[in-house]
């Protein structure tokens, strides 16, 4: 006679700090964030109810639930409560969704990532790593993002600044774009970009963890961890190498900050079929869902239909289930909401 032992129900839960270990320097803005006590040297990225592990590692990245389950593994074991019968339809077991809290306590190197095609073709994977940026906070004298080529370049330049590692020809290539709190960016797969020093991010991605990271030196040990083990010339099939005009930026940048109203969309409309997110001001009624709860300011709490409301705070981050339904925040506070793309609109 077998027993038959099913998992905890799937409940709205804060999570701690996951700060998997990377190769630049991080900030102070996570530990101020999240009240201190936390790795700002090489814990740049805290990566918030993550279900993707770091490329060519089984665990790290992963978060765990406080009962010490992985994440990844309750939402496998009941993916319909976790994240909703539309969303299974499509995406199976998978949250189609990565969330990051990035602070860049030093330039990021010039990267980009594989789209979809690319990931199902050479990485196997469904998902390739389109990217979005909100900015929540900036130091320093000049914080700015760099993102797409300034003019059309062509295969050969892009190869020789790779091979001899022009660190300067390659950041002088690309668009800089001075950002500010509120400010959000649309990175597609494929786009050369950088992180300047000073920016703070809430960071949205596909689920994966793929970078062909273009200005190796100085930040990694060989070209083969800049290139996922895939030959030089493989991976720069990724790059896209035409201008990004101003109409074409304009396309993928937002300036928020001003905007004040209980609810805004926080992304470019090209940004829908990869992921949602809206920042929240005072009480809002959240549709079932699921989503990755960030509390940048104030106080308040979320109400679920059942079990009791979670205390919300600056730093707190919760994943949300979609079994926790219509849910209910309270209080004067300023969230970010990060959800998957609609079943309907996906890339």
């Amino acid at each position: 006679m077998s027993s038959v032992h099913s998992s905890p129900p799937a409940r709205v839960t804060a999570l701690p700090a996951n700060q998997p270990r990377q190769f630049y320097r991080g900030g102070a803005s996570i530990a101020a964030l999240r009240g201190g006590g936390h790795d700002s040297e090489f814990g740049p990225e805290d990566w918030v109810a993550s279900t993707t592990a770091r490329f060519g590692h089984d665990e790290s990245g992963l978060s765990r639930l406080p009962d010490g389950r992985l994440l990844r593994d309750a939402v496998s074991a009941d993916p319909r409560a976790w994240l909703g019968a539309e969303h299974t339809s499509t995406f199976g077991d998978s949250t189609a969704l990565l969330v990051k809290l990035l602070d860049a306590g030093q330039r990021l190197p010039v990267h980009c990532h594989p789209d979809n095609g690319f990931a199902q073709q050479h990485l196997g994977s469904r998902f390739g790593k389109t990217e979005a940026w909100i900015v929540v906070g900036t130091s320093g004298p000049n914080p700015v993002v760099h993102l797409g080529f300034r003019d059309d370049v062509s295969p050969e330049t892009v190869a020789a600044w790779v091979r001899t590692q022009d660190s300067t020809a390659m950041l002088a290539s690309l668009n800089e774009i001075p950002v500010k709190p509120g400010d959000t960016v649309h990175v597609p797969a494929g786009t050369p970009h950088a992180i300047g020093a000073g920016v703070f991010i809430v960071e949205l991605q596909q689920p994966t963890d793929f970078s062909i990271t273009l200005e190796w030196r100085g930040f990694l040990s060989d070209a083969e961890s800049a290139f996922l083990g895939l030959e030089t010339a493989t991976a720069l099939e990724t790059v896209n190498r035409t201008r990004f005009d101003d109409a074409l930026l304009s396309s993928l940048i937002k300036r928020t900050g001003d905007a004040g109203e209980g609810r805004v969309p926080l992304l470019a409309d090209d940004a829908a079929p990869f992921f949602r997110a809206d920042r929240l001001h005072g009480s809002a009624e959240l549709d079932p869902s699921f989503g990755v709860l960030i509390v940048l300011d104030g106080s308040g709490e979320l109400h679920c239909a059942e079990g009791s409301p979670l205390q919300l705070s600056p730093g707190t981050t919760a994943v949300v289930p979609h079994a926790a339904g219509a849910t209910r925040l309270e209080g004067d506070l300023t969230t970010v909401l990060c959800r998957p793309p609609s079943a309907g609109s996906h890339a």
